[in-house]
């Protein structure tokens, strides 16, 4: 019998990804960072509670949104992904299921057209959800939503619309899990590094220094993918379409994105809309 696992661009066994949320003016100093080491993430964004231009907040306030104006020139030429985290930020679950489509695809909507792309993804305000909050996303053509729940391991999602992280950056398994996943040589399954949070909680604990040190530590690594949310759901979507024989010495990659997997501990590549033996 065929032993089959999923491996990254490159075969590489191993991806890291970031999600932090609000739009908040620590940001700034976070993507600086993930950009000098190399890491990629997403920003879940509320359009309809931009700060007013001119804002000036009170000495102390932590929690500081940006303007219009400020959340398209940051991330904009970032090199980041931006999604949806609802128009005002509401408990989604406490809302009937029309008003969860008007907070979900007016703040669709509004980003597609500041950052002239698409947006497919997905935060929970206050991580609340429900069934009836999962199937109104769908409707609006969310393909990944992100929860609040923590793993404290590097599984590969199946369930995209309650996606699940590793772990939060407060976390206390953050440091062990940091140097588990850099060090351990990955035999059979891929591991996929979840981190989430706000970067307003580096400002209010005084620990800059962690998300530094955790790029220094787990940025520039061969041996790791590096991407924003929706590049690896796309990715693993991808590889859950590919199509083997009966026999399972052929596979036939209907995807418009090159593929790679290990197939009995051997590395295999396949580009998009081709059918080979292997």
């Amino acid at each position: 019998m065929a032993s089959i696992f999923l491996r990254f661009p490159e075969g590489r066994a191993k991806a890291l990804t970031l999600s932090y949320d609000d739009g908040v003016e620590q940001d700034v100093r976070l993507i600086e960072i993930m950009n000098k080491y190399g890491l990629k993430g997403t920003f879940n964004l509320n359009s309809g509670v931009y700060a007013e231009d001119g804002t000036v907040y009170p000495e102390g306030q932590i929690h500081r949104r940006m303007t219009e104006k400020q959340v398209t020139e940051i991330y904009k030429s970032s090199g980041q992904e931006v999604a949806v985290h609802s128009l005002t930020h509401p408990f989604l679950e406490q809302l009937p299921s029309n008003l969860v489509v008007k907070e979900i695809m007016e703040d669709r909507e509004n980003l597609e057209k500041q950052f002239i792309t698409i947006v497919r993804g997905m935060a929970y305000p206050y991580g609340t959800f429900d069934d009836k909050v999962i199937a109104a996303l769908e409707a609006c053509g969310i393909v990944y939503a992100r929860t609040v729940i923590s793993t404290n391991d590097f599984r590969i999602p199946r369930d995209w619309m309650r996606l699940t992280a590793t772990c939060h950056h407060r976390s206390p398994e953050f440091e062990s899990l940091t140097k588990k996943f850099v060090e351990d040589e990955v035999i059979h399954a891929p591991y996929l590094f979840y981190l989430w949070g706000h970067s307003y909680e580096f400002e209010a604990d005084d620990n800059w220094s962690i998300i530094e040190d955790f790029g220094k530590y787990v940025g520039g690594r061969e041996d790791i993918w590096y991407a924003t949310n929706i590049e690896i759901y796309e990715y693993i979507d991808a590889y859950n379409r590919l199509i083997f024989s009966a026999d399972g010495k052929k596979v036939k990659n209907p995807s418009s994105m090159k593929i790679w997997f290990e197939y009995n501990e051997k590395i295999i590549e396949i580009d998009a809309g081709k059918i080979m033996e292997i």
